[in-house]
């Protein structure tokens, strides 16, 4: 419960000048959150040995690590909640919780391993405590009834998705031309600027967010505690179990933006715009689409509800949920029309048109579904359970974007993986001369331009793949010489690939193709004496033809479960309103404000 002094407060604009405090401090803690999440997966994915290195780990892994980072994200608003509560109040736990992320986010900026899983906990951490009680302070800003209250709700989420938006611009910006770490700094100075923003306004939120002791339970809470659920209170139960689930499912499909969305624009979208300062817009940028799209249609969603529900016509929060799960489930038919387009050709591309049109179907399911989703848990919730079923909204929003993990590790093929036993002499030949960061006589950094294996860096070689007299060949894809010498696969891995070849019928006439990732070994990597020996290189790479398929089918499936699940939800719909006995109903004449945020699963209340 959060307690608040009411005094005069300034205003501005007709709200407390606390609003844009704490305005600012949301934008830039999404500015640092989405501006690192545009380029997180990529960069777990990214050679350690790529020109501007990675982790190095394959999709698979990097979408595991994704779904488990972002798992915890969420999960971690649980005993944010709690200490605010227990201990420090809103205020001094949002304090805490910047001061984290400030620390998480520069520790990324190092460019080592330990640095990276470090900052990783300590972002996790900071947004638990920042997440969920700072929009409590917002409601702390106005006094019981007022009716500015839900307009500043609505000022606060446009301050989100103005973070989000320039994040994923200008992050994937820097990210693209001068590093990782330089975006993951960059994203670290805009938390720096929320921090500061919200050290410099305290005295614009004196009485907002206060620790007001540990025990803060009110008789009606205590009373409440001790009778057992009626029989309303049990079927409101069932049916807030049931919207668990549909969060559960609603942003596991979502979620992919972060994940395989990503990469796959990143790998299989033409993302090439011609232009004399910006060749191609960097993979990361397009995560801004999300941001964009619900500043300029939020209000028009909205209005549509309004309208919509002044018609007669159902507009419960069920209904609503079913809706959106929908709308966003169909915005993945152009995923997989990408998936067709790209691989209708060796190589190659899909148009951006299907990214645009995805987000976009994914956004608008977002408007329908998300804003509601919060404010029907705390119409539902028993009163002894409403901090349980809270967390339980913050555990289910977790395990929604595990889910997007999980569903994005499927989509990937385990690479076959090989030794590489020729001479660099026999590489170069397929190599194009790279821009390349490099370290000088001295060790500083400069820019030069050489062929990879010369500097260690990783390189990749497309080639088609077929079997002859019963053994594997690989062949260039372009000149069509002769590579097969290059490799030597494990006994494992050759026979698996041996049996594919030969059931699929796959010869010279009638190959499958790969792109070859050559690596430099970790241990061998950065030893001056052996820089550019071109020895100690692995091979890795997948079957195209498989990974497409791979694809077009986790495309296809997200879009027939959600489809179906939001269908079978409108089949019970009126089962369902049953068992609420009539919590959504409103007053004759009153109408819900909505508010928008990207992945609205803020504590408002």
């Amino acid at each position: 419960m959060n307690q608040t002094i009411q005094t005069e407060r300034k205003e501005i604009f007709g709200h407390p000048v606390g609003l844009f405090i704490l305005f600012f401090t949301e934008m830039w803690e999404r500015f640092s959150y989405y501006g690192m999440r545009g380029i997180l997966t990529l960069y777990i994915a990214a050679s350690a040995s790529a020109a501007d290195p990675g982790l190095g780990w394959n999709s698979k892994d990097a979408l595991w690590l994704y779904g488990w980072y972002t798992m915890l994200v969420y999960v971690a608003s649980i005993p944010g909640g709690w200490v605010a509560d227990k201990f420090l109040g809103q205020k001094r736990t949002v304090m805490l919780g910047g001061f984290l992320l400030c620390l998480g986010h520069g520790i990324l900026a190092i460019p080592q391993d330990w640095a990276f899983f470090t900052g990783l906990g300590l972002i996790i951490l900071g947004v638990g405590g920042l997440k969920p009680n700072i929009s409590t302070m917002v409601g702390g800003l106005y006094k019981p009834g007022d009716v500015r209250r839900d307009s500043g709700f609505t000022i606060f989420y446009i301050g989100i998705n103005i973070g989000a938006l320039m994040a994923s611009i200008t992050v994937g910006l820097v990210a693209h031309y001068y590093g990782w770490h330089y975006g993951f700094g960059l994203a670290g100075i805009g938390m720096l600027l929320g921090q500061i923003v919200f050290l410099s306004g305290q005295k614009h939120l004196k009485g907002v967010g206060e620790f007001s002791g540990g025990d803060k339970v009110s008789p009606e809470e205590r009373e409440a505690a001790k009778r057992p659920l009626t029989k309303v209170e049990k079927d409101r139960v069932v049916v807030l179990l049931i919207s668990f689930l549909i969060i559960i499912v609603f942003w596991g499909a979502f979620e992919q933006a972060g994940g395989l969305m990503n990469l796959y624009t990143d790998l299989k979208v033409d993302r090439h715009i011609g232009l004399s300062f910006l060749e191609e817009i960097p993979a990361a940028v397009f995560q801004g689409l999300n941001s964009a799209y619900i500043i300029i249609f939020g209000t028009a969603v909205g209005s549509f509800w309004v309208w919509w529900k002044k018609r007669g016509r159902e507009a419960s929060a069920i209904f609503k949920m079913a809706v959106g799960t929908i709308i966003m489930g169909l915005g993945f038919i152009f995923m997989y029309f990408a998936s067709i387009e790209a691989s209708s050709e060796s190589f190659g591309k899909a148009a951006m048109t299907w990214i645009l049109l995805a987000y976009l179907f994914h956004t608008i399911g977002e408007l329908c579904a998300s804003p509601v989703a919060l404010s029907f848990i705390t119409k539902l919730a028993p009163l002894k359970y409403a901090s349980i079923m809270m967390g339980l909204f913050f555990a289910s929003s977790g395990f929604g974007n595990k889910l997007a993990g999980s569903i994005g590790e499927v989509s990937q093929l385990e690479p076959y993986s090989a030794e590489v036993v020729t001479a660099k002499e026999n590489l170069i030949p397929f190599m194009e001369k790279e821009p390349i960061k490099s370290l000088d006589e001295n060790g500083e950094p400069i820019d030069i331009e050489d062929y990879p294996i010369n500097q260690d860096k990783a390189f990749n070689l497309k080639t088609i793949v077929f079997l002859k007299d019963g053994e594997i060949n690989f062949k260039e894809y372009e000149t069509g010489d002769d590579v097969s010498s290059f490799i030597v696969l494990s006994s494992e891995n050759k026979d698996d690939l041996k049996n594919v070849l030969e059931e699929d019928q796959i010869d010279e006439q009638n190959p499958y193709h790969s792109r070859i990732l050559f690596e430099k070994d970790d241990d061998a990597r950065g030893i001056p004496e052996n820089i550019g020996d071109g020895k100690d290189y692995s091979a890795t790479f997948v079957i195209e033809e498989y990974q497409n398929k791979q694809e077009k089918k986790t495309f296809l499936g997200l879009v027939i479960f959600t489809v179906a699940f939001g269908l079978l939800l409108m089949v019970f719909l009126k089962k369902l309103k049953a068992l609420t006995h009539g919590a959504e109903d409103a007053e004759e004449g009153e109408m819900e404000q909505e508010n928008f945020e990207l992945g609205s699963t803020d504590l408002n209340e």
